[in-house]
């Protein structure tokens, strides 16, 4: 008989919730969280019965996140990083088939030759294609509206151009998605591709959410002085 995959512990199980909530992270990181609450409510969540156990392990992770360490290493990320905008970007969603992705080669081929640019995400049951809309039609037709399962455009693209330490730093992108989701902005889309991370958002959200990367860049900038 084989024997299961062995149980999480209370650490570990503890330790995955907080990484799984910026927010928590980030008051763990300022030294601003109540670990007694904090305990009651990963409990609650997880269904855990030993709040000592649950808050030692909240304390212990707090000292292995150095406090503010992390959030300085993403401040002198952003402090470097650049921001890009692109309007009338469109996402065509189509169904994880390998015929999707050989339709779309002739496409790639002649937009590597014009220098343009075409992002594909391939999930576990969808492709997620992010064009310009002008590209729409084309990939519509070449894909097979047979094969379409939802398309979306008046939508913006906001790039943030990071220095190469990026990749060897962890939050940056969690830190920008939180201040996002923070600012009420309903991100469509997320990727991250080497040094630039990138928020799909629609036309009437582009200035809040430009104004709210740029404050984030520019708080990291005037704590230049002190980091």
């Amino acid at each position: 008989m084989k024997k299961g995959a062995p149980r999480e512990s209370i650490a570990e199980r503890t330790r995955h919730y907080i990484d799984a909530h910026p927010s928590i992270k980030d008051c763990i990181s300022k030294d601003l969280i109540n670990y007694s609450s904090l305990a009651r409510l990963i409990m609650k969540d997880l269904s855990i019965v030993n709040e000592e156990a649950v808050m030692i392990a909240c304390r212990r992770y707090a000292v292995k996140l150095g406090r503010q360490d992390h959030e300085r290493e993403i401040l002198r990320i952003l402090r470097n990083s650049r921001l890009e905008l692109k309007t009338k970007i469109a996402i065509i969603t189509a169904k994880n088939d390998w015929t999707v992705l050989h339709r779309l080669e002739p496409i790639f081929k002649r937009l590597l030759n014009e220098k343009s640019i075409m992002q594909i995400i391939q999930g576990t049951h969808a492709i997620t294609i992010i064009a310009d809309e002008k590209l729409k039609n084309e990939v519509v037709w070449a894909v097979g509206q047979e094969n379409i399962l939802k398309t979306r455009q008046g939508l913006v693209e906001i790039s943030v151009r990071s220095p190469e330490r990026i990749t060897e730093t962890s939050g940056v992108y969690a830190f920008l998605a939180s201040n996002l989701s923070s600012g009420g902005i309903n991100v469509v889309e997320s990727v991250s591709v080497f040094t630039d991370t990138i928020f799909i958002v629609n036309e009437e959200d582009m200035m809040r959410a430009y104004s709210i990367l740029s404050k984030c860049i520019e708080s990291a900038e005037g704590l230049a002085g002190e980091y």
